[in-house]
């Protein structure tokens, strides 16, 4: 039975067309100066001739530019427009808003700089390369909307070619929000989450970090489906992600497809473009914890999990429980930058999950299990923890 009620739900917002363009006139960043440059005086220290010297300074000695330039502050979010949004392969240009809504969202949340960075090649080994010759100019790299399974690719080599935070949001973020989540429903409902039976629909970017945040946080039985079905090792089909993935969760040896999958089941978590009937869910255990996280339509909709769930949390705005990564991207990456990590590790990943969770305190309910995407205390709380982790795990500079 729901412990949701009607007036928990955030009334919908009705925004028209006009609204939406209008909103983005222009683009949604700008450039703003932090020394004055209203006299010839600081004219001569802003640029020429004042601003020799600390070339010259950075020359003989490169670790300055962290201090005399925004470098070390400066997030890029790269893309290739490949897995925008529920809009799929729309091209760099295409994708350009979405990258300068997410770099307005480090200012606003972290104020951290960010600047986006669409690249128009799909190529593994020019993303790679670009970045690389590019890394003088930025302290964090953030990739956004590339598809899978080259993302996974992209990512690691990335994280191998930079000496610096790398992370893929659309894995990670995502991972991070649905463990802090997923560790308020349990507290919620009085369980511990390693004996949580989880199913999760979709083997794709998010799906696959679901699963490993979830395995690394200590959960037992953790089941993934894609389109054909159960990963399981007995498959033929499935690329080296998959294979690897299969090898290390199902512990039970399931086969089939949703139906097998989630007949008894404690967690449904959607990170799939597909749906899922509703006698299916039906099928689930008592008191199920339902994780719907499909945009704009989710695997089930509310109000029928809500039906068969103690707990529903979708990715929307307009119903309780949103599972949005802005609680995560903003403090982790200001963390890292804070404690001058040079990756970011698992275990920075499960403190920004903590963090996040321990922000509501004595507001945890089953309408509240993570904080509000505009709570203004969860990017300290998590910048705090991912810093302290980068520092406990030995992967700052000093």
């Amino acid at each position: 039975m729901s412990t949701v009620s009607e007036a928990s739900v955030t009334p919908k917002v009705e925004i028209t067309d006009e609204d939406i363009f209008a909103g983005h006139v222009g683009g949604k960043l700008s450039v703003e100066t932090t020394a004055p440059l209203d006299s010839q005086r600081a004219l001569s220290i802003a640029y020429t001739p004042g601003v020799a010297q600390v070339s010259r300074a950075i020359h003989a000695d490169d670790t300055l530019a962290d201090r005399y330039t925004w470098t070390n502050r400066l997030v890029v979010v790269v893309s290739d427009g490949s897995a925008v949004l529920g809009l799929g392969d729309i091209g760099a240009r295409a994708s350009l808003p979405v990258m300068e809504g997410k770099s307005a969202l480090f200012k606003n949340f972290a104020d951290l700089n960010s600047i986006p960075l669409v690249l128009d090649t799909k190529d593994p080994d020019e993303i790679v390369e670009t970045l690389v010759r590019l890394r003088p100019s930025f302290g964090a790299v953030n990739l956004e909307d590339i598809s899978a399974p080259r993302c996974f690719e992209i990512e690691r080599r990335v994280i191998e070619a930079l000496d610096c935070p790398v992370m893929h949001d659309d894995q990670h973020g995502t991972a991070i929000v649905a463990l802090a989540a997923l560790r308020g429903a349990a507290k919620v409902r009085g369980r511990d989450i390693e004996g949580l039976r989880v199913v999760i629909s979709g083997a794709g970017a998010a799906g696959v970090a679901c699963a490993n945040i979830l395995l690394a946080a200590g959960v037992y039985d953790v089941t993934v489906l894609d389109s054909k079905g159960v990963l399981s090792s007995d498959r033929g089909d499935l690329n080296e992600i998959k294979a690897d993935l299969a090898a290390r969760t199902n512990p039970t040896g399931r086969t089939g497809g949703i139906v097998e999958a989630l007949n008894g089941a404690d967690v449904f978590l959607g990170v799939s473009a597909g749906t899922v009937p509703e006698e299916i869910i039906a099928t689930m255990a008592s008191d199920a914890i339902i994780f719907a996280m499909s945009n704009p339509d989710p695997e089930i909709h509310p109000d029928i999990a809500r039906k068969y769930a103690s707990i529903v949390a979708t990715g929307r705005s307009d119903f309780p429980n949103q599972i949005n990564n802005v609680l995560a991207f903003p403090g982790v990456f200001k963390g890292a930058l804070d404690a001058g990590a040079r990756r970011i590790t698992e275990g920075m990943k499960l403190a920004a999950a903590d963090a996040i969770l321990s922000v509501l305190g004595d507001e945890l309910a089953a309408d509240k299990i993570v904080p509000s995407p505009l709570d203004p205390r969860v990017a300290p709380a998590v910048a705090a923890a991912v810093a302290q982790a980068a520092k406990d795990e030995g992967v700052t500079a000093s």
